[in-house]
This record gives structure tokens, C-alpha cells and sequence, in this order.
């Protein structure tokens, strides 16, 4: 009988021939083996956060839900190795109890470890490079079926794998460098947009993260700022915070926010200093042609890392993210938006909505082919692309 799948946003769906949920690293293997043995693709879901059709497939899903926890931690280092299914409020709270915690994070903590850092997730602060540029080494299970070590093979088999998307192997381990554990204030706050652009390098450059939202149809800007601090909470649960305000709190408590609504979303990485500019076009665009549209867009900033397939790669960067609610159309303003971004060199979250070719992503990505090339050597018969994804990397 036929499973179906689809991902938290119910915008993509699949039909794969089996979703198979290995509870050890040798079932992993085999599960691999198997798959390759039929001649179908295998195929990686987390949580089924990203809204881009990466894991469908009519072959095999394999959820990595019984492949999550803490492996070990090094306090010499303050390395951490989590298993790769781990969901991150699981893994913040399981690193917390160890005394460590991630350097940054984003507001959503639903997804699996793997999964966050293969598509690039990140937080905000250009001081803070994304996720997977914290990534020291993991543990590949590879389309042979043998497990690769990255910290014994050759250092750009690293750099790919940091954001690959389950393209080079299914990811079984990971190793994240962290901080000590640490609190971090939150200051919330209201302006108009106008006095929102007109602070922002100011705002940017006076905390450690900083990000806000412009809600269209008030023209208004809801601001975040994050900053490290000394006091050491009470409470491992802070008091929760809604609108305006301010609190302290651990920092896994701190960097999430709840998102129940389901929604869409696109995202794009730009040159930071094209960030401001790109932003007063969406909205000029969002005003004159889409004056009718209610959800934010999200501006926050990334620092450069060098992962091949990063969105910040070799760039101090800005993001900007546009959203629409999971029942509701959102191709037209997407696509318009999209036309923007593309005129500032953007590059899109591998895990969001976009509508790139591989031409495009090409002449995004100074080491797509080398990236490509490595994905070939590792996997030569393509059993770890999805349809999707061999229109833009076979």
C-alpha cells in the first residue's frame, strides 16, 4: 500500500513507494542499500518544514525520528554530536542540560538538526554565520551504503556536505561547535517603516542580532534585538513576550518563537549592501501592486561563510523573507518579488519557494559545478536526487 507525505505547510505532497523509519545506523545502511539494490530514489525528511518539493519522490522517504538525542560532547572544545534526526528544541534543551548552547539560532525550532543546517537555516547577525557554518564534521552513510566520516575524508566533501540538501548522503551524525551556555536579552519594540530604514544600520550595528518585520498594511515595523548578557536566569522558561517589551532568558528559550499559523514562505540571500535597497522595492511593490497583502517580510543579516551551496557564500548578507497563509495562493507575489531579488544577485533558501533554474543557480554559485562534480563522485546514478532536484543538479 502506497504512503503519502507531505510537508508542514501541506504545499507539497508525495506518493512514495515506501517511508521507512530506521532506529539504529546499521538499519540506515540497509535501508540505503535496499533502495539502491531497487533502482528508486532515497529521499530525507526532518520535520517537513521547507515549502520547496526537495524530499518529494516516488521512492523512499526515510524519516530520521528514531535517530534523535545527544551523542557525546567535548568540553575541551565545546564540540557537541547529536544525532542527525534530532529536532532542534530537543537538541538546545539536551545542550543546554550539557552547559552548552548553539552561538545563533533562528525563530523557528521545529526542524531536525540535519535538516536545518543541509538547507542553510540561519539566524541574524552580521557578526554570525548561518547554521551549518558551525558544522565540524558528520557521519555520511553514502549510496554504496558505507559510512563516510568528513573529519577523515578530504575537507571539501565538509564544505559541500554543510548545505547539500541530502544530495551527497544520508546525514546519521553531526558535530556542532557551541558556546558555554548562556542568557540573552530581548528588547521588542514598534516605528513606522520610514523610521525603521532610516535606523537600520544604526539598529544593525548596536546588537548582536537584530532583525524586524514590516507589516504592509499598517506600514509599521515590529523590531527584535538579541543581545548576550550576564544575568543568569531563574526560570529555564522565560515569561512569555508578545508585542513590546522586554525579558531575559536562556538563549534556546530565548532565539524561538511560536508559529502555529501555517504559511508559505520565500527567501532570498542578497549582498548585504544591497539589503536597504532591495527592501524599498518589495515595498513600493507590495504597496502599488499587492496594497491588499497582510503578511510580513522579515529583513535580518548573515555573516559569509564558504559551504558551496550557502546562501551567504563568500558574502556579508542580508535576507529578506515574504510569507502568505498556507490556504492561500501565493505564486503571483511570490514570483513578483522574486523578479526583484534576482535583479540584486539573489540567492534563494534552498529550502523555500523559488523558481531558479539551473542556469541561474549556476551563475548564483561560484562552486556549483565543483559542487556538482563532487556529488556526481559520490553518488554516479543520482539515487539521493529527488525529481526536483535532478532538473537542477544531474
Amino acid at each position: 500500500m502506497t504512503e503519502t507525505w507531505a510537508n508542514w505547510s501541506g504545499a507539497v505532497t508525495a506518493e512514495p513507494r515506501r517511508i521507512e523509519r530506521p532506529t539504529s545506523e546499521e538499519d540506515l545502511q540497509e535501508a540505503v542499500r535496499r533502495a539502491v539494490r531497487e533502482g528508486i530514489d532515497v529521499r530525507v525528511v526532518g520535520s517537513g518544514h521547507s515549502f520547496a518539493p526537495i524530499v518529494a519522490t516516488r521512492g523512499v522517504i526515510i524519516s530520521l525520528d528514531d535517530l534523535q538525542g545527544l551523542v557525546s560532547t567535548d568540553p575541551a572544545s565545546n564540540e557537541a554530536t547529536l544525532w542527525a534526526g534530532t529536532k532542534l528544541y530537543r537538541a538546545t534543551h539536551e545542550l543546554w542540560e550539557a552547559g552548552l548552547g548553539l552561538e545563533n539560532q533562528g525563530d523557528i525550532d521545529m526542524q531536525s538538526v540535519a535538516g536545518a543546517f543541509s538547507t542553510g537555516t540561519h539566524g541574524t547577525g552580521p557578526a554570525f554565520g548561518n547554521i551549518p557554518s558551525k558544522i565540524t564534521g558528520m557521519r555520511l552513510v553514502t549510496a554504496a551504503g558505507d559510512l563516510l566520516d568528513t573529519r577523515d575524508a578530504h575537507p571539501d566533501v565538509l564544505r559541500a556536505a554543510r548545505v547539500s540538501l541530502g544530495m551527497l548522503g544520508v546525514v546519521s551524525q553531526v558535530t556542532i561547535a557551541c558556546l558555554p551556555r548562556y542568557a540573552l536579552h530581548e528588547r521588542r519594540w514598534q516605528t513606522t517603516a520610514a523610521e525603521a530604514m532610516e535606523r537600520l544600520a544604526a539598529n544593525v550595528a548596536a546588537n548582536e542580532h537584530y532583525e524586524f518585520f514590516w507589516y504592509p498594511l499598517a506600514d509599521m515595523a515590529e523590531h527584535k534585538s538579541l543581545n548576550t548578557t550576564p544575568e543568569v536566569p531563574v526560570d529555564e522558561e522565560p515569561p512569555p513576550l508578545e508585542g513590546p517589551g522586554e525579558r531575559t532568558g536562556w538563549s534556546h528559550r530565548i532565539y524561538p518563537s511560536a508559529r502555529e499559523q501555517k504559511f508559505n514562505e520565500m527567501e532570498y540571500s542578497l549582498p548585504a549592501e544591497a539589503g536597504p535597497e532591495c527592501f524599498a522595492l518589495v515595498r513600493d511593490l507590495m504597496r502599488t501592486q499587492f496594497p491588499k497583502w497582510s503578511w510580513p517580510v522579515e529583513y535580518r543579516t548573515v555573516a559569509a561563510d564558504d559551504a558551496m551551496l550557502s546562501p551567504a557564500y563568500g558574502r556579508a548578507t542580508v535576507t529578506i523573507s515574504v510569507h502568505q497563509d498556507a490556504r492561500r495562493p501565493h505564486e503571483p507575489y511570490f514570483q513578483a518579488v522574486e523578479a526583484i531579488f534576482n535583479r540584486y544577485a539573489g540567492r534563494p533558501h534552498w529550502g523555500k519557494v523559488h523558481w531558479q533554474t539551473r542556469d541561474g543557480l549556476r551563475a548564483a554559485y561560484p562552486e556549483f559545478e565543483a559542487f556538482s562534480e563532487l556529488r556526481r563522485s559520490l553518488d554516479p546514478s543520482g539515487r539521493f536526487l529527488s525529481p526536483y532536484l535532478r532538473d537542477l543538479f544531474d
